[in-house]
């Protein structure tokens, strides 16, 4: 999806992808398979680049000093990157910030979390603070029996992420207290190295087992007010951490209606997928003007609501077949396929809906997602 986006900016692009199958590696025109854990791979293909960017964050960020240091813009920086992939880094610099945090403790044993969960009442949260992803290393702990799970998970050396290897020295345990939330929100903006910034709307999200389903934009039921203050939390978030790109600042809504940061992601997010066809300028145009500093895109909307429903893998494989139907019944429909093979649970695609009335959005968008997840009642 970055790729077409930058087609129109005529912009060359490059990838270093971990397969030759993956999605990304089926659009670009110029691709190197290799590992981005490995310094001489990435050091050697950043050179060729005037700027490098990602869609996940599990790059090492001593690799990408070493990028810098061999003189390419690495955008967004390592110094900004490390806090979307450490939750203990992130947790302490929020509460640096002021911005809203749930109660947390870095916790360096077992001893630690059963000690947050007596002070904080169980159940608790805890989560690997490197690593995690889709609702992988978090866990909901309802009691002291099961504190040692998450440090017996984290004993192990190494775990694989987007197909690369990630270390898991010096990874500890985030215990978060359990936050009996009403939604869940997403607040994305975008930041360019002059500091010109721009905040799309509001958004809220759906999780099923982790995992996003559906979002909806603008978030119902969000006054002006409350969906500008959290416009201007993510922004100053992306300005004091130095973000360059995009920011999703994930977020939970008590059900006293006020709000706390639950994690940072720089990059392009699931969440904010609708604005390919729901926004004036794609989270992802916008994430390639940002890095090269380009005057930003407008984030507006196109329509009063914008649904996205993920398409996870199910009983359907032939997702273009199914297609036939999808656009015979709603041909306002949009819909993007990943090119990944069809395996249970695994985010496959999307679809897009926009209208003037949300029920009939939505009811549209969920029923071309169920369709292609082989939902017999969809």
């Amino acid at each position: 999806m970055m790729q077409q986006a930058s087609i129109g900016l005529g912009i060359r692009t490059r990838l270093l992808a971990e397969g030759p199958d993956t999605s990304a590696a089926q659009v670009f025109g110029d691709v190197t398979v290799g590992d981005y854990t490995d310094e001489a791979t990435l050091v050697g293909f950043a050179k060729a680049c005037d700027v490098i960017t990602f869609d996940h964050e599990h790059v090492p960020v001593a690799l990408l000093r070493a990028v810098e240091a061999a003189g390419t813009a690495v955008r967004p920086g390592p110094e900004a990157l490390q806090y979307a992939q450490d939750k203990a880094l992130m947790r302490d610099r929020m509460a640096e910030l002021g911005a809203p945090n749930p109660a947390y403790r870095i916790c360096g044993g077992v001893e630690d979390l059963i000690a947050f969960g007596a002070e904080q009442g169980w159940p608790v949260i805890a989560k690997t603070s490197r690593g995690g992803y889709d609702g992988k290393g978090v866990w909901k702990i309802d009691g002291p029996e099961q504190a040692s799970g998450p440090f017996e998970s984290i004993a192990q050396d190494t775990t694989t992420v987007d197909g690369g290897t990630i270390s898991r020295e010096g990874v500890v345990i985030v215990a978060e207290e359990f936050v009996d939330f009403s939604r869940e929100l997403s607040a994305v903006v975008c930041r360019a190295p002059s500091g010109q910034a721009v905040a799309y709307p509001v958004t809220e999200t759906v999780q099923r087992d982790g995992i996003c389903a559906e979002t909806t934009s603008p978030a119902p039921g969000l006054s002006d007010e409350q969906a500008s203050e959290l416009q201007q939390l993510a922004l100053r978030i992306a300005g004091e951490l130095g973000v360059v790109g995009l920011l999703a600042v994930e977020l939970m809504q008590r059900r006293d209606g006020q709000v706390v940061v639950n994690e940072l992601a720089m990059r392009p997010h699931n969440t904010a997928h609708w604005t390919i066809d729901g926004a004036a300028t794609s989270q992802f145009e916008n994430h390639l003007r940002a890095a090269l500093d380009l005057p930003l895109g407008d984030p507006g909307l196109v329509a009063p609501h914008v649904v996205m429903a993920n398409v996870l893998g199910g009983t359907e494989e032939d997702l273009t077949g199914a297609l036939l139907h999808c656009f015979a019944r709603d041909r306002r429909l949009r819909a993007h396929l990943y090119g990944k093979a069809v395996k249970p649970q695994r985010k496959v695609g999307h679809v897009t809906t926009v209208g003037d009335d949300l029920d009939d959005v939505r009811r549209r968008a969920r029923h071309a997602a169920g369709y292609l997840m082989g939902d017999p009642n969809a």
